[in-house]
């Protein structure tokens, strides 16, 4: 059985950081692409970040410079590092796995994901 756990989430203010991280079992991990997406309320969600098996990095523009995706192949772990967090950027934040860079399989979305709140 596949399974993907978030956490990390937070309430901080503009300008902070965050760590969030993802614990997976069920599948070939190193050999995945794995995602981070994120929906804001009432809003479509969105893909943020994609690491290949190879560990090549992919961002969205606004995530470009600010986020950093990386993976512990021993642990089973995704993590996404926030750093310089605007209000935007607000949103319940989930890991799933994909099949190619700003792929992700919708069907591993059925967690709540871990809510990162940006507020002063």
């Amino acid at each position: 059985e596949v399974q993907l756990v978030e956490s990390g989430g937070d309430l901080v203010q503009p300008g902070g950081s965050l760590t969030l991280s993802c614990a997976t079992s069920g599948f070939a991990f190193s050999a995945a692409y794995m995602n981070w997406v994120r929906q804001a309320p009432g809003k479509e969600v969105e893909w943020v970040s994609t690491l290949s098996p190879r560990d090549i990095p992919y961002y969205a523009d606004f995530a470009q410079g600010r986020f950093t995706i990386s993976r512990d192949i021993a642990k089973d772990m995704v993590y996404l590092q926030l750093n310089d967090l605007k209000t935007e950027d607000t949103g319940a934040y989930s890991c799933a796995r994909g099949n190619y860079p700003r792929h992700f399989w919708r069907d591993d979305l059925d967690g709540q994901g871990t809510q990162v709140t940006v507020s002063s």
